[in-house]
């Protein structure tokens, strides 16, 4: 229960930054990342906090995942997923693989395997091959692919080895989808834990796949909302840390238009720009950066764009990681200034 007033948060028994950063109302928009690829593994728990060097069937992968990061400049996700007693198959190992379509894009496409064990590291290498090659041929995996591109995926950062507050918040949220919501969906709707993948001070913090949207600081009220779209969108708008398939100043821009469009603008094609943005030292934050988003309506022939100026409009001061002593930091937090609908 959250009672207590901020400043106790700073100083007593609260250690957890997700706490710290909730309490002095940082907010989490802008902060989703950006990945044009997200690979999904499936490897049991326990996952100890440097899991990607100490399991045998991610370490010998880490080498090309370095690569198509570092040489190729693709923009990769990787992430681990926890068997589940009804989904998964003993023996067997789940890769999900989803990837941009399209330049304009409003989900993910998903390629989905449930391979033996032994065969998981092949896959991922053909997977990582083809982004290398740009050619698609997951042919001699055919027989283990998945029909489920209907399947919607919720994932919950439970990954407590890297940050006390994932554990610690996100494994209600995690029991809470995977008890009532899942079994509700008629199979459309399934529900993971996940390892670590960005932002422990937004915990409970959540993936919404095919769509690509992030969610954190998380309330079990506003699940009914985020599962099933059924009320106003400003109910979510504080949980939103952005899409993923936008950079952050668009990211910032994107989460407005959404407030003013309704839940059909999660339906669009979209891309963004930045257009310009003030010049800063390296790893210094601007003020200031103007946006264009593209957007078409795939229903219709409806197209045209959003240009947006993002302004800094003040800071917070925020915890990065748990600990018994936490580090404060500011953080800058920005508005959108201007928003005008063009062409």
């Amino acid at each position: 229960m959250q009672t207590q007033h901020t400043h106790q948060f700073l100083t007593t028994d609260c250690r957890f930054c997700s706490l710290v950063s909730k309490a002095n109302g940082e907010d989490p928009i802008g902060t989703a990342g950006t990945y044009d690829h997200w690979l999904i593994i499936e490897i049991p728990q326990p996952w100890p906090q440097e899991i990607f060097e100490k399991n045998p069937t991610i370490k010998s992968l880490t080498g090309l995942f370095q690569e198509l990061v570092f040489e190729h400049e693709i923009k990769l996700r990787p992430m681990l997923i926890a068997p589940d007693r009804e989904y998964s198959r003993p023996g067997f190992t789940r890769v999900l693989y989803y990837y941009r379509p399209a330049k304009l894009f409003s989900q993910f496409e998903k390629q989905e395997f449930v391979v033996p064990e032994n065969e998981a590291a092949a896959l991922v290498r053909a997977i990582f091959k083809q982004l290398i090659q740009q050619t698609n041929d997951l042919s001699q995996f055919q027989q283990y692919q998945q029909q489920t591109s209907d399947i919607r995926e919720l994932m919950i950062c439970t990954h407590a080895q890297v940050d006390l507050a994932c554990g610690r918040f996100g494994t209600p949220i995690y029991r809470k989808l995977r008890k009532e919501y899942a079994p509700a969906s008629n199979g459309k709707l399934r529900v993971w834990q996940t390892t670590h993948f960005g932002g422990h001070q937004f915990a409970p913090t959540l993936i919404d796949l095919p769509q690509g949207c992030l969610w954190g600081h998380l309330e079990p009220e506003v699940l009914d909302l985020l599962v099933q779209r059924n009320g106003s969108v400003f109910g979510v708008r504080q949980y939103y840390r952005g899409w993923t398939g936008l950079s952050k100043f668009e990211q910032i821009a994107e989460r407005e238009i959404w407030m003013q469009s309704g839940w059909s603008w999660l339906n669009y094609l979209k891309a963004g720009k930045v257009v310009t943005m003030e010049e800063v030292a390296e790893g210094k934050e601007p003020d200031w950066a103007e946006v264009r988003i593209d957007f078409a309506d795939p229903d219709s022939s409806t197209k045209g764009a959003y240009n947006a100026k993002i302004e800094v409009c003040g800071e917070v001061m925020t915890a990065l990681n748990s600990a018994k002593e936490i580090e404060l930091e500011a953080v800058k937090q920005y508005r959108v200034s201007h928003l005008a609908k063009v062409e």
